[in-house]
């Protein structure tokens, strides 16, 4: 069973920056995409980013693209997410995951494994 860790969350103002970063166990880590999701208060989980097994390929969520950036470190077992201009509605608790397949894992379904999470606060 894979564990995922979460760090880097906290308060930043608007137009701040933040990252994000995940550490996995287990010795399969390079053979699965990685994404990271977020959940508002009251609100559904939604999908930020994601990233394929080798780093060759990202995908990312309209309301972010331009400003977070998803990358990963197979040595190191870590995926990171840069958060640049964030914005007040960016708040929300961020969720690692690891997909179910190498690539083109983009809906929460297409993820089995999930961190605990981590709060991004943005005030404005």
């Amino acid at each position: 069973q894979v564990q995922l860790v979460e760090s880097g969350g906290g308060l930043v103002q608007a137009g701040g920056s933040l990252r994000l970063s995940c550490a996995a166990s287990g010795r399969s880590f390079s053979s699965y995409a990685m994404g990271w999701f977020r959940q508002a208060p009251g609100k559904e989980r939604e999908f930020v980013a994601a990233v394929n097994w080798n780093g060759g390929t990202t995908y990312s969520a309209d309301s972010v693209k331009g400003r977070f950036t998803i990358s990963r470190d197979n040595a190191k077992n870590t995926v990171y997410l840069q958060m640049n201009s964030l914005k007040p509605e960016d708040t929300a608790v961020y969720y690692c995951a690891r997909g179910s397949r190498p690539f083109g894992a983009v809906r929460s379904d297409d993820f089995g494994s999930w961190g605990q999470g981590t709060q991004v606060t943005v005030s404005s």
